[in-house]
């Protein structure tokens, strides 16, 4: 059944005009800024979640914003997918807008930082919701400018550098999206997200130009979502606050680039069209060659948040692989990894912006013994690893054991010798920084009182023990994603 209502608007406004009123707050009042922030990005997870709990009783949500012309329109549209990505993103928000209370406490421009992080929420639930490529395409440039004075906030060269990589990385991948988005507006004669997809006409008379609009709009999407050799705008942005760090890698910017491949695969091309063009192969080995390098690079990166941004990059092409195998089983095991990753990833980087905040310390190789001075943080970033490794019970096995059945089930297993390679080279560069932690002596001594700001910490501790509960307790992800995938199957 579908379901009209403006929820969805509400999502969406809320934290737009909740940056408004940042804005007026003068920088100093952090008492009255710092609670309102919290508020708004708590207001707008209940108001995803109510939506989300409509889709899970096999609604879709609907809600209607402006007819442009036949077959174009501004519009919201949630259905199984969009419910995923929205939900985890408005959720793991509320943690983030916490942590970077803690974190931004001693830092300058406050207000702007906060305002812009707002406002970066309302459009990214814009991103989940859209109904077509239109109204994706739009929030989607949107999330570019939104995020942009969060990468270059330090306002040092490298911030700066990074951030005109971020810019030109992202309008190149944007101009490709919308060169596919008029062809296929052309094609179809509408930009719907469709179950099944819209393609499906146009196969028998323009099959090669199919083809073509298909690597554009993956090439394009591909850029926020770090396909390799479009990564590199990712690692420079690591100039920024670590919770910006976050939010690019766990939870909005990366995660929008691959929701927007994914749309493409299955709500725009559908199934039939990708199997009978053999367009999944081409995602998927795309992607095998980001997950192997990427981590080879990882591994001789000394900078902590480095080395986790090309985690990142490997790691975001488990999801694309999943989906681009073309079967339930692997579909299934990607979409449980934009869950499984972003809860992950969001505990590492949270960790590493408390080793820097408390110790001042960047590189690894200045960590041996630092699980003296802040043991509840680094037990979280072994937790954090050990899921990123994908051993048991922590929730990132359960990810790579889906991908590996799909990869039999699709008829290629040389994917799981893939995927295995990356589980050890994760471990490659993962373990050694929680062994030099624990069981190498370093200049650290036992803290004097809490380790690291209460507001950084409790995150911290209460995201690494959802890892374990979501690893442990698949019942608490897995019969959604099973009708995510029903559903774009």
């Amino acid at each position: 059944m579908e379901i009209v209502t403006s929820l969805p608007l509400y999502a969406v406004i809320i934290p737009l005009l909740g940056a408004i009123i940042l804005a007026f707050i003068p920088e100093k009042d952090d008492h009255v800024r710092n609670p309102l922030a919290v508020i708004i990005s708590l207001v707008t997870a209940v108001i995803v979640v109510s939506v989300v709990r409509m889709v899970m009783d096999g609604n879709i949500v609907s809600y209607k914003l402006l007819h442009i012309l036949p077959g174009l329109e501004f519009s919201f549209y949630i259905d199984p997918l969009g419910a995923l990505f929205a939900g985890a993103a408005s959720i793991l928000w509320v943690f983030a807008v916490v942590y970077s209370i803690g974190y931004m406490s001693h830092e300058h421009k406050r207000r702007r930082y906060f305002v812009f992080y707002l406002m970066s929420l309302g459009i990214t639930m814009g991103i989940a919701f859209s109904a077509n490529l239109f109204t994706l395409y739009l929030f989607y440039e949107l999330l570019t400018l939104a995020t942009y004075p969060l990468v270059v906030h330090e306002g040092n060269e490298e911030a700066n550098l990074a951030g005109v990589r971020y810019m030109v990385y992202s309008f190149l991948g944007a101009g490709l999206v919308l060169f596919s988005l008029l062809i296929t507006y052309g094609l179809a004669g509408t930009l719907a997200f469709e179950q099944g997809g819209i393609m499906g006409e146009a196969m028998a008379a323009a099959p090669m130009v199919l083809r073509i609009i298909f690597i554009t709009f993956v090439l394009g999407f591909g850029v926020k979502a770090a396909i390799m050799p479009l990564h590199s705008w990712l690692p420079s942005a690591m100039a920024a606050p670590t919770p910006v760090s976050a939010l690019l890698h766990a939870v909005a910017v990366v995660k929008s680039g691959v929701f927007g491949v994914l749309r493409v695969m299955y709500s725009v091309f559908g199934t039939e069209v990708m199997i009978e063009l053999n367009l999944g192969i081409i995602v998927a080995v795309l992607v095998s060659f980001t997950i192997v390098l990427a981590s080879i690079i990882a591994m001789r990166q000394d900078a902590l948040k480095r080395r986790l941004a090309y985690s990142t990059i490997s790691q975001l092409g488990y999801i694309t692989l999943g989906a681009g195998l073309l079967t339930p089983m692997a579909l299934s095991g990607g979409l449980i990894h934009i869950i499984n990753h972003a809860l992950l990833k969001i505990t590492l980087f949270f960790c590493a912006g408390a080793i820097i905040t408390v110790t001042g310390k960047k590189k690894i190789s200045e960590l041996n013994g630092l699980g003296k001075r802040m043991p509840i943080t680094m037990l979280a970033f072994t937790i954090g690893s050990i899921g990123m490794v994908g051993i048991l019970p922590i929730n990132g096995f359960i990810s790579k054991w889906y991908l590996m059945g799909g990869s039999l089930e699709a008829g290629m297993p040389i994917f799981i010798i893939i995927l295995i390679s990356s589980a050890m080279l994760n471990a490659m560069y993962f373990f050694p920084i929680v062994s030099a932690a624990f069981f190498k002596k370093g200049d650290f001594e036992s803290p004097q009182g809490v380790e690291a700001p209460l507001t950084m910490l409790l995150p911290i501790a209460i995201l690494a023990v959802i890892c374990v509960i979501v690893g442990i307790n698949l019942n608490l992800t897995v019969p959604f994603i099973q009708d995510v995938v029903a559903y774009l199957f």
